[in-house]
């Protein structure tokens, strides 16, 4: 038996990290188990539903090399693959339904139901729901009904007693008393278009769908779906419910934990192939040691005995530190072009002709590769490369327990060193060497020589090595902003010794 799996989500939002791990289960299933991996949209929520949601969708599975074998763009010989282009299937199985005396028409008013609904409220009534009022209607009075022009919903009759049971490969059997379920849900609305529940099932069934990986949410649905199944005459898939992903605290992952779209990661500058290693890891594992893999080692050893029962926590520091690594496998001409959309969109390339960026990437990206955690940290970093800082004061100029006094003698010697050291030719380590001399010298920590240096030619006390930035920057303009650091030394001390006097 040929395994096919689907990822079906609703384009009613963007694609957040608990789907995109379903579609990667289902997706490294398929590929492992030689099957075939289909995409379908389920759209039939009209109200909620929107392009952008589906583009994404689409642009998500794209950007993390996620391709389906079959499903809307690439077609196939189950299509069409998006539910709002089904309706006319729904609608003969939810009459079929009907003719056999397994599911009826409602012709329930939204008002009546409204006050059934309080009036169970009201009265703290042990059957909440649906009262079934419609269920045994003469079949006489259905015809007139339907004849007079009301538009009526078609509810599945579940059995009012017994059980109903369906296998999880993950948590066993699952029981439920028929009279938990939802009584007689609506199958197929006034409208024409199905409710999740009756599209679902049909389509899973057309679509040859033998395994459904899904989310635990999805357990309350189970018997429901076995007992359309078993209305349809169909053998329902096997079914394997993922664990959550949880937050740090336990909660179900959301919003208040940080960002959970995909498109919020993107954006932050998470590469691809650290997100899906990252995401295909929780709440699964393929041994106690190793934990970083390719899409296409994932293609060959991902199993479903290896998901974890328990749920999946998501932690935003071990995705960073993931992404770090990534990062740094990445080469220098890579990560370039990786990082040029940040520096484009904070304006620092404007005016700027391609050599040029590329000359000063390949510079500076080596300088700040180890440092960076997500792409869009590159911003700040090379800042000063791309702009004029602004002028530092003289507090910024100063190392930890120096005076503008003590910064000034040292940038008035360090100065001259490095300048010439600079036009000299001579390489880092040597002109590093002679600027430590200084140190002893002026009686100072040697990080009260650098400092000046550093927050002179970049704007900040922290920075990427100082030597190789100052080459990638260009002589010009280093002595330009160190001169202009003197100034303001000057400034502050002659300030400093009038309030003395």
């Amino acid at each position: 038996m040929e395994v096919r799996v689907r990822y079906a989500p609703s384009p009613t939002g963007l694609q957040h990290i608990g789907g995109v791990r379903t579609a990667l289960f289902n997706y490294f299933f398929a590929r492992s188990s030689g099957g075939k991996f289909i995409l379908r949209v389920e759209d039939t929520d009209r109200t909620r539903y929107s392009d952008e949601s589906l583009q994404d969708l689409y642009d998500t599975l794209d950007w993390l090399g996620i391709k389906w074998d079959e499903g809307p763009v690439v077609g196939g010989p189950c299509g069409p693959y998006i539910q709002s282009e089904r309706l006319g299937i729904y609608q003969k199985y939810a009459k079929d339904l009907v003719d056999r005396g397994l599911a009826y028409y409602c012709f329930c008013t939204s008002e009546r139901l409204e006050a059934l609904r309080k009036e169970q409220e009201a009265t703290h009534s042990p059957h909440v729901g649906y009262d079934r009022h419609c269920r045994d209607l003469d079949p006489q009075e259905v015809r007139r009904l339907l004849d007079s022009g009301l538009k009526p919903v078609i509810r599945l009759k579940v059995p009012a007693e017994g059980s109903t049971t369906f296998h999880d490969i993950l948590m066993g059997d699952i029981t439920r008393e028929n009279s938990d379920i939802s009584p007689d849900p609506v199958l197929l609305k006034s409208d024409g278009f199905p409710t999740y529940h009756l599209a679902n099932v049909i389509d899973d069934h057309l679509m040859g769908i033998t395994h459904i990986l899904r989310a635990q949410e999805w357990i309350p649905s189970g018997p429901l779906h076995v007992i359309l199944y078993n209305a349809f005459g169909w053998t329902p898939p096997v079914y394997c419910h993922l664990p959550m992903v949880m937050g740090s605290d336990g909660q179900k992952l959301s919003k208040r934990h940080g960002s959970t779209s995909v498109r919020d990661f993107r954006a932050k500058g998470y590469l691809p192939e650290a997100l899906l290693n990252y995401v295909t890891l929780v709440g699964w594992s393929y041994d106690d040691k190793q934990e970083f893999f390719s899409r296409e080692e994932l293609e060959k050893v991902f199993t479903i005995d290896k998901i974890n029962k328990a749920p999946g926590v998501f932690d935003y520091r071990k995705l960073e530190w993931f992404n770090g690594q990534y990062i740094r496998q990445r080469s220098d001409a890579s990560l370039a072009e990786a990082v040029k959309p940040y520096l484009k969109e904070a304006g620092l390339l404007e005016g700027l002709d391609e050599k040029t960026v590329a000359e000063k990437l390949l510079g500076v990206v080596p300088l700040v590769k180890e440092r960076l955690k997500v792409l869009s940290d590159v911003t700040e970093m090379v800042r000063f490369v791309f702009a004029d800082p602004q002028a530092p004061d003289a507090k910024t100029l100063c190392a930890k327990g120096h005076t503008p006094q003590q910064e000034l003698a040292a940038l008035e010697r360090a100065y001259p060193v490095l300048r010439a050291g600079l036009e000299g030719g001579l390489e880092d380590a040597a002109i590093e060497e002679n600027l430590c001399a200084l140190a002893p010298e002026l009686g100072i920590k040697i990080n009260g020589v650098f400092m000046p240096i550093r927050a002179s030619v970049t704007g900040s006390q922290v920075s990427p090595p100082l030597l190789p930035s100052i080459r990638v920057l260009g002589f010009e303009k280093t002595f330009e902003r160190i001169e202009r650091s003197l100034d303001t030394l000057r400034e502050a001390v002659a300030a400093e010794g009038g309030q003395n006097g």
